[in-house]
């Protein structure tokens, strides 16, 4: 089995949610398996450290996490058109990995989740790409002959999936959003597939 790296930060839920939607997708594909890793929230104390293994949920991501994974699929709730500062400064802290080339080549995808439908979802994908072609990666994103990418009425486009949270009560991720993160999901995997063979 080989390992697609998702890595996310996630506040109040919505965007973990979309992570275990783009685990689906990546579990799906036939040999291969998602390892679901998340991040510490920065504190605003310079002197306060998080402990080292979260109360709940994943494990936090550490750069051997890079390093064994053959594809990565990065998400964050969008701060102000870009990704949020916990995820930023994870990446901060590759610059290692960037020297030694350790993402080079592998495929990776974004997912974001916003507050409102104009909330900055396409920026933020965007902006989380970037520092993963400065590694080397492959971008994926999601094509339009996937039919939920044209009819969905909430999140998910060509850049990656997303999610829109407004007015809703609890996190509910609706059935265009988990179709669109699950083939997101689907398809780095299944690149990483072909790459892991293919050398």
């Amino acid at each position: 089995m080989s390992d697609v790296l998702v890595l996310y930060y996630s506040r109040n839920g919505a965007t973990e949610a979309l992570a275990r939607e783009v685990c689906l997708g990546i579990d799906s594909v036939e040999d291969m398996s998602a390892r679901l890793r998340t991040v510490p929230p920065v504190s605003t104390v310079c002197e306060a450290t998080a402990d080292t293994i979260p109360e709940k949920g994943p494990p936090y991501a550490t750069n051997r996490d890079l390093d064994e994974c053959t594809g990565l699929v990065m998400g964050s709730p969008t701060r102000f058109g870009n990704m949020a500062a916990p995820l930023k400064y994870f990446l901060d802290g590759t610059g290692s990995e960037w020297l030694a080339g350790t993402l080079s080549g592998k495929p990776a995808g974004v997912f974001t989740s916003t507050s409102t439908m104009h909330g900055g979802q396409e920026s933020t994908l965007i902006t989380m790409a970037v520092p993963l072609i400065h590694h080397g990666m492959i971008i994926v994103g999601v094509p339009y002959t996937l039919a939920e990418i044209s009819t969905t009425t909430s999140g998910g486009g060509p850049y990656g999936a997303s999610h829109v949270s407004y007015n809703k009560k609890s996190v509910q991720i609706s059935a265009d959003e988990k179709v669109i993160a699950k083939a997101l999901g689907q398809r780095v995997a299944e690149i990483a597939l072909k790459l892991t063979r293919a050398s």
